[in-house]
């Protein structure tokens, strides 16, 4: 109902042959972000200045490094004969921020060099509303013989691996530690589960189980993980869908889906190597700061992609919409995917003599995340007919995405899933 005095007003400006002022609306901003990339911290083959340079260059809007086990903070020296790309890494390092910006030393026969501190270089690139630098760390840890992997991002003090007897108990550990580390900072900051299928370690199951998690990674752009998953194992994104429908099923809480290209090489441009910017998330946010961030993706508010832009996503109680950025010559399908109520939850182990049954995820039903729909042309939509549990989209470009980290890969987009009201 409106307020009387905005009807008299409006009333008013109509007796005296004025027309009414439209309402001001005001487009809540989108912000490009990465959560998971690599430097000469840990395993990368760059400067954290040089990473900072490129992603503020190439239109990103906030970036985490999330070196394993460690943040860039202390004292730690590069000997360049040890160091991959060691000596062009440090010429060009040389050649942009010059012998001021730069410290090094020579030893004997080799060259030192010493890495910049978060401190000290972010204030090279922060800039309020146009570029922001997160904390992050990945959590590296392992059990079973199997690679746990956990990021935290906007982390205040680092965390060391928590360990487990298992898979699932190390994975559960290394997230109530970040969880813990929010509650008595009272600092924002979240936990995701990073490429479940790298060394083929984390099952559906796994993260079925999990508790407090509510992010992991549907697409990574190292050429290692295996989104794609094999005759044997998943995709991320059918892993996904087996995830959604088990919890929501059950009345447990949502994951999401996050996109990031876990970046480690700079020097050469390969799909057989991990490059920057083959995946990113886009986060609606009023602001560019870690709290407003942080809300927004626990608010579901983004999407990940490795080359689509969506100008919007939308939904009421009937429909979702999108709204995908055109590109000249380009083609869009849209795929609705999701499980209907009464769906069948059979599963059973995977029966292979090549395979440890117990590390990979179970046969689900085809009733789980089938395509409800799929629709051409910038606007798709869909219109929920009320069965649904939830409802994601997937939107492929006809595109073949530039240095992918498989050959052939289109560029696309996933949003978040929709929880439908029953």
């Amino acid at each position: 109902m409106k307020h009387p005095l905005l009807l008299t007003l409006g009333a008013l400006l109509l007796a005296a042959g004025c027309t009414p002022p439209a309402p001001e609306t005001v487009s809540t901003p989108w912000w490009k972000g990465n959560l998971h990339t690599h430097s000469l911290w840990s395993d990368g083959d760059d400067y954290p200045e040089m990473i900072m340079d490129w992603y503020k260059q190439g239109g990103y809007h906030f970036m985490a490094l999330s070196d394993h086990n460690i943040l860039a903070e202390g004292e730690k020296w590069v000997t360049l004969s040890r160091a991959r790309n060691g000596r062009v890494a440090f010429q060009k390092y040389l050649d942009r921020f010059g012998d001021d910006g730069v410290t090094w030393k020579v030893e004997g026969a080799d060259t030192l060099v010493r890495l910049k501190t978060l401190d000290e270089y972010r204030p090279l690139f922060e800039e309020a509303g146009t570029f922001l630098i997160i904390q992050a760390e990945e959590i590296t840890d392992e059990a079973e013989g199997k690679s746990v992997h956990v990021n935290a991002t906007n982390i205040r003090e680092l965390i060391l691996p928590q360990g487990g007897s298992t898979v699932r108990e190390a994975m559960q550990n290394n997230v109530d530690a970040v969880l813990e580390q929010r509650a008595r900072t009272g600092q924002p900051m979240f936990p995701h589960i990073n490429h479940p299928n790298f060394g083929w370690s984390v099952t559906a199951e796994d993260l079925i189980a999990l508790h407090g998690e509510r992010f992991f990674e549907v697409y990574n752009g190292h050429p290692a993980v295996h989104n794609e998953g094999d005759s044997l194992r998943p995709s991320t994104e059918r892993m996904w869908d087996i995830i959604l429908t088990e919890r929501l099923a059950h009345g447990e809480e949502v994951l999401y889906g996050i996109a990031i290209d876990d970046a480690h090489a700079y020097h050469e441009v390969t799909s057989e190597l991990s490059n920057p910017g083959r995946g990113w998330v886009m986060v609606r946010a009023a602001e560019l700061t870690p709290d407003a961030l942080i809300a927004a993706m626990e608010a579901g508010d983004f999407y990940g992609t490795s080359g689509v832009t969506l100008l919007d996503i939308r939904q009421d109680e009937s429909t979702l919409r999108l709204e995908i950025e055109p590109e000249e010559g380009v083609t869009y399908t849209t795929q609705f995917i999701g499980t209907r109520q009464g769906y069948d939850p059979s599963s059973e182990p995977i029966a292979s003599t090549e395979i440890d049954a117990a590390f990979v995820t179970r046969r689900y039903s085809d009733d789980i995340g089938v395509v409800l729909a799929e629709v051409e042309g910038t606007l798709p939509s869909y219109t929920f007919s009320g069965d649904e549990i939830y409802v994601r989209a997937r939107v492929v470009s006809s595109t073949i995405k530039a240095n992918p980290y498989r050959e052939g890969d289109h560029e696309m987009a996933w949003t978040q899933p929709v929880v439908v009201e029953q």
